[in-house]
């Protein structure tokens, strides 16, 4: 990924908090059947190794399972918000006319070694994981416990496992830094506007830190 100094962001921390609230990544192998891209909700063990360690699961009958082996090198990608941004939301513009359109994004790659897990005790652990996070907003959380135990079994047995030990973590956060005060402040509050929080919250903190 292209990473221009102003938009590096190499804080561990920020880059965990990032793929914790957006853990639906994109995992890229290259394997024998070649390049393969596969979406997953990945849950991140920040304190399992120097860098933290990505888990998920894959159905059986996906290939990527079988076409990589344990130690290869993998890459996942995570989307941490993204925003189409208007010239015309900047008030120098008005002034010169010498901005253009961009496209504003927060994005973490999280290189890594994957192994494959084929093991009951490791995929139920992953799904009760993930299902206790992302239930957890719920009125009345779902748990496996509420399904049969046959029909949980039978779910289980159709997934395989994959841990990612990260190796390297780049960040980028491609959200107006380059930009003048004023800029930042009228296009973060556009996006606002428009309920776009993500990147307008970070465009409104960033013109926040140059003011200070």
């Amino acid at each position: 990924m292209y990473v221009p100094d102003p938009f590096n962001e190499p804080r561990t921390d920020i880059l965990h908090a990032h793929i914790t609230r957006h853990p639906f990544g994109t995992l890229i192998t290259h394997g024998a059947g070649g390049l393969n891209a596969n979406h997953l909700p990945f849950e991140l063990a920040s304190t399992e190794s120097a860098l933290g360690v990505l888990h998920a699961h894959v159905a059986r009958a996906n290939p990527v399972w079988q076409e990589v082996a344990n130690g290869d090198e993998v890459l996942v990608v995570f989307t941490a918000g993204d925003a189409y941004i208007s010239p015309s939301w900047y008030p120098s513009k008005h002034e010169t006319h010498r901005h253009v359109p961009t496209w504003n994004y927060i994005a973490v790659h999280a290189y890594g070694r994957i192994s494959v897990h084929d093991d009951e005790k490791y995929v139920r652990g992953v799904v009760a994981r993930l299902t206790r996070t992302h239930e957890a907003s719920q009125a009345k959380p779902w748990k496996m416990s509420d399904a049969p135990s046959d029909f949980i079994d039978s779910l289980l047995a159709s997934i395989v496992g994959v841990k990612v030990e990260i190796t390297r973590l780049v960040g980028k956060s491609k959200v107006g830094q380059n930009r003048e005060t004023r800029d930042l402040q009228g296009a973060g509050e556009a996006l606002r506007a428009r309920g776009q929080f993500e990147i307008g919250d970070a465009m409104l903190a960033e013109a926040a830190r140059k003011q200070s």
